[in-house]
């Protein structure tokens, strides 16, 4: 029979009983160096950290992170580019497809001196890995990025959508810019035909630069609504997320009820109802995977995946607010708050 420190060897634990993980590049192996983890995130902490770092903790690794917010402003990221290559930690965590992108780049386009080659990279809350080119495969990423998807699949929540209210005709408003969002939008167009509903669809204005403005954007809710739009489907777009206090309250003037894609949309955003993946979750999701990769296995070769089970949130206050209630059966398994 092993004593225990023969198991604890033989499992690659160390003498706490915390996983011991190997260094990364740029640093001599030392089976005891803390493995060390650079987060950036877009907007500042939210659950998906916390799900992240929980899970490290919850499996005894002790990880150092280093964190650092760019708080909107994708102008950041290089400079963030070119510390990660001065420290060069054992991984990279990214929140968001603009993150992600301007720090690994497309995978038929990175350039190494622009971003992040060498070091793995793991994201976390992006709607769409392969459409916005982060990715060629999902279940082979076949570079060393990987990383946990957020989104329910679109016709889920077209399905859950239905058993709310029915609808003939869905309304849409979205950034050209934001790749997962055009990609989403494209995946309606294919679904409005075998689901039999008509898409209206509306793009934020723009800059000269091509970045989406808040401007007139209480008109564009009332335009998709005069449109005859039965549902204001809130994509997983970056830009929206930030302007939920004047979309919403649009949609409400307008009497047209919000489905949101991610968890934040409902909780926070002010959508009556949404079919979603926890962003505590997503974050363990993101952290299991980051794990494997600093056990050694190759991320190249780690699936990005989304949850196997989802959450129906239904937002009781904007329900009453429209007069608008869920059917009585649905209150057997949803989420009201």
């Amino acid at each position: 029979m092993l004593n225990r420190r023969d198991m604890i060897a033989a499992l690659g634990l160390g003498a706490t009983g915390t996983l011991a993980l190997g260094a990364g590049a740029g640093r001599a192996a030392d089976a005891t160096a803390r493995p060390r983890i650079y987060m950036i995130t877009f907007r500042g902490e939210t659950e998906v950290e916390r799900g992240y770092r929980d899970y490290f903790a919850a499996n005894n690794v002790d990880a150092l992170f280093t964190t650092r917010d760019i708080d909107r402003d994708v102008r950041k990221l290089p400079a963030l580019v070119e510390e990660i290559r001065a420290l060069k930690p054992d991984l990279v965590y990214t929140w968001g497809t603009p993150v992600t992108l301007g720090v690994a780049g497309r995978f038929d386009a990175a350039d190494p001196a622009r971003h992040i080659v060498d070091s793995p990279v793991v994201f976390a809350l992006v709607a769409a890995p392969v459409a916005a080119g982060i990715i060629p495969s999902l279940e082979r990423p076949g570079r060393r990025v990987t990383g946990a998807i957020h989104v329910v699949p679109p016709e889920k929540q077209l399905r859950a959508m239905k058993s709310y209210r029915p609808f003939r005709t869905l309304g849409v408003l979205y950034s050209r810019s934001e790749q997962n969002s055009v990609a989403i939008v494209d995946e309606l167009r294919r679904l409005a035909g075998p689901m039999e509903f008509r898409l209206v669809e509306r793009t934020f204005a723009e800059n000269a630069q091509g970045a989406p403005l808040a401007d007139g954007v209480e008109e564009l809710v009332a335009d998709i609504r005069r449109e005859g739009a039965d549902w204001l489907y809130y994509l997983p777009d970056t830009f929206l997320g930030t302007i939920y206090d004047r979309v919403s309250p649009a949609a409400l003037a307008a009497g047209l009820p919000t489905f949101g894609a991610a968890e934040l949309a409902v909780r926070e955003g002010g959508a009556l109802v949404g079919l979603i993946s926890r962003y505590y979750s997503v974050g363990q999701l993101a952290a299991s995977k980051s794990i494997e990769i600093l056990k050694g296995r190759d991320p190249a070769t780690i699936p990005a995946e989304t949850l196997k089970r989802f959450s129906l949130i239904i937002n009781m206050e904007v329900a009453k607010k429209l007069a608008f209630y869920p059917p009585l059966a649905m209150l057997n398994y949803a989420e009201v708050i």
